[in-house]
């Protein structure tokens, strides 16, 4: 998988050029041909949900819909928004902790196919809900695995975290499903991991969950019929050509795939998006304070809050520009470290800390990699009411020789 990295002429032809550059560009032909590699991989008996937390813009969905088993959704609003961009027919699983019940009554209204419960109380509700509409909810009792877990850069399970059920509680809450005439217990959630890089720990995480899964089952006689690992295939940002090897995970389970055993579920995102787009961003000022240099974008943290979030050096590129439309000289800096940073009136809004680079001026791009997950969707994008990124995604209808855009919200 390469990550898509457009030319200069690509964005000035895509972008408005009214404004400074401040665009999110999504390949949409890579993105189909990316998920298909990735689900073609996999044996029949394991269905590929797509966690739409990563990047639930209509038009990814759209892509992926023919693709994938289906969505995984951790909200209402998010049930909404498969619902909206694809249609009645498609696949929705919901998880997620701290859930009402309100969002029980959504899963029945919007025909949810199952939803992940994380706690002794929630089956309660859950069965308090389903019971008021005279309905049988399907559900994974989702655990949390005691630990320790290889290999991710984070754990959402195998120590103390809000995620799912104490290992060390599941008997008591399979108990409590005698009590819960209206739900139907499929099987177990195990998502414990995310951003592994190393497929072969991956692997033995899984395989170990999986006779995990089947030792609770065998215990309580439960009909396992669903395992879901969760997602956690990682992406390197440190090193954009080590890609995880999600081949070789697909061999090591089928090594262990029974014909008559439960269906496996995975719920990834991050490694379904994240290549296949880009945020690109103008410099629109640069400066030297108090000996240190930096490059001002129009944009930031509020658009990408992804570098700023995990504290990582994100994958970058400069795309310059010959182009000086002003009477006054350019200014830049020339080998030295820059620090770059975006619009907002807070010093937490850095994208790169202080970062070697060859030469920088006002009006050169900088154009961050693997920026299609976890960056729009999880940025605060109102807060200074600042105009919006564009969103663009190609082909844009290519055939029909017109571009799909939509265009940032705000003061130009």
């Amino acid at each position: 998988m390469n990550a898509f990295a457009p030319s200069l002429e690509t964005i000035e032809r895509l972008v408005s050029p009214e404004r400074p550059v401040s665009a999110f560009v999504h390949d949409l032909d890579e993105l189909d041909r990316h998920a298909r590699q990735l689900v073609s991989a996999l044996p029949p008996e394991v269905d590929f949900f797509y966690a739409i937390k990563a990047n639930n813009d209509a038009l990814i969905l759209k892509t992926l819909a023919p693709i994938v088993a289906g969505f995984e959704v951790a909200s209402v609003g998010e049930i909404r928004k498969v619902r909206e961009a694809v249609g009645s027919g498609a696949r929705i699983i919901m998880g997620g902790p701290a859930r009402t019940a309100t969002d029980f009554e959504a899963v029945i209204d919007h025909a949810v196919e199952r939803v992940h419960i994380e706690s002794i109380h929630l089956l309660h509700l859950a069965e308090a809900v389903a019971a008021a509409q005279n309905v049988t909810l399907s559900i994974l009792l989702r655990i949390n695995l005691t630990g320790p877990v290889p290999g991710a850069t984070i754990t959402m399970g195998g120590k103390p975290t809000q995620f799912g059920i104490d290992e060390g509680e599941i008997d008591e809450a399979i108990s409590t499903l005698v009590a819960c005439p209206h739900l139907r217990c499929e099987g177990f959630h195990l998502h414990t991991v995310s951003n592994n890089l190393d497929a072969t720990a991956h692997a033995d995480f899984c395989l170990e969950a999986l006779r995990r899964a089947r030792r609770i089952a065998d215990r309580h006689g439960l009909d396992l019929r669903i395992v879901n690992l969760g997602g956690g295939w990682g992406v390197d940002y440190a090193d954009i050509d080590r890609l995880f090897d999600f081949e070789r995970l697909a061999t090591r389970l089928r090594s262990v795939i029974e014909p008559d055993g439960p269906r496996i579920q995975f719920e990834c995102g991050r490694i379904m998006v994240a290549y296949c787009a880009v945020y690109v961003s103008e410099v629109v000022d640069v400066k030297t304070n108090h000996g240190e240099a930096f490059a001002l974008l129009r944009g930031g943290s509020h658009h990408f809050r992804l570098p700023s979030a995990w504290r990582h050096r994100h994958p970058f590129r400069v795309v310059e520009r010959e182009k000086w439309p002003w009477k006054w000289p350019r200014r830049g800096h020339a080998n030295r470290c820059v620090t770059v940073t975006g619009e907002l009136c807070t010093p937490k809004d850095v994208l790169l800390c202080a970062e070697p680079f060859s030469r920088l001026r006002i009006g050169d791009l900088v154009c961050f990699l693997l920026a299609g997950a976890y960056g729009w969707d999880i940025s605060h994008h109102d807060f200074l009411s600042n105009a919006h990124p564009e969103r663009i995604f190609l082909p844009i209808r290519q055939a029909q020789g017109h571009l799909s855009k939509v265009e940032g919200k705000g003061e130009i």
